[in-house]
């Protein structure tokens, strides 16, 4: 059973959000000038059913909230369905998932066959922590074999912002690389409260401090489907469409996948995922 606590986290991510809105997006008329951005915590409180008192101290971090409230407060806030999530998580009230260490190799196996049925299209399998569990041939081949990352650091957010291969070869990194970290923020735990979530931002940290303030960042998302446009040397462009799905084995995991846009695409994404093969072959 999940059970909510006091979280300075929680309060700071409702507050961002009630500074993110205007008066007129929640019904309000804005009459006097106000002092600070966003919406008051009284016009929140009141939107919401509660006390002004008791949402000054759900900022403070000093209460807790039972869901069907913090329910109330998000719809008072406009939040949507990743922001919803991540406030419960934040409260306290987290899904159940797999173990971790009993769970993934039952995972692994299940999946990695679905992997390596996409030889021309790049696919990763990932805990809820955006740990890399699976990859295929034709991953491998694009960015590089995730054997040669340190298994502390073989995790696509660490992949995305530190990793130099797949920064060149990706063009318009950041609008993806933002979008993975604002699902890892959706989709992980706490820092405070999970030592994996945890050790990831340190991670980062250590690796990537030029991004320090994506770390401080408040903002939630669902990984959206989108075209990326890779360039891997000697092969020229290639457009990819990427695509996401929860395996059903562990609805915490995440594949995703990223399909050859047209038969150029294609035909580029199989010559590169049987460079290494030939290599091999060449060698004996």
């Amino acid at each position: 059973m999940s059970t909510p606590v006091p979280s300075p986290e929680l309060g700071a991510f409702l507050r961002a959000h009630r500074e993110l809105l205007k008066p007129a997006d929640v019904g309000l008329s804005a009459t006097a000038r106000r002092r600070t951005p966003g919406l008051r915590r009284e016009e929140v409180a009141s939107l919401s059913g509660v006390g002004l008192a008791w949402y000054t101290w759900l900022e403070q971090g000093r209460v807790t909230a039972s869901r069907q409230v913090l329910g109330a407060v998000a719809r008072a806030l406009r939040l949507d369905a990743a922001g919803l999530r991540h406030a419960m998580r934040l409260a306290g009230y987290h899904e159940p998932v797999a173990a971790a260490d009993d769970g993934r190799g039952g995972l692994v196996t299940a999946v990695q066959p679905v992997l390596d049925s996409w030889p021309a299209s790049p696919a990763v399998l990932l805990d809820r922590y955006f740990d890399l569990l699976g990859w295929n041939a034709a991953w491998s081949a694009l960015w590089g074999s995730p054997e040669t990352v340190p298994a502390d650091r073989r995790n696509l957010m660490w992949l995305m912002v530190a990793d130099s291969r797949l920064r060149t070869v990706l063009h318009d990194w950041e609008p993806l690389a933002m979008n993975v970290f604002q699902h890892f923020r959706a989709q992980a735990g706490t820092a405070l409260a999970d030592a994996r979530t945890g050790e990831v931002y340190r991670r980062l940290e250590e690796d990537a401090p030029q991004l320090r303030h994506w770390w401080g960042c408040h903002s939630v998302a669902e990984l959206t489907a989108r075209t990326v446009t890779v360039e891997p040397a000697g092969t020229g462009r290639i457009e990819l469409s990427l695509s996401s799905f929860h395996p059903v084995d562990d609805p915490s995991a995440l594949v995703l996948l990223f399909t050859p846009r047209a038969e150029a695409d294609r035909a580029r994404m199989a010559g590169l995922s049987e460079r290494p093969l030939r290599s091999v072959a060449s060698s004996h």
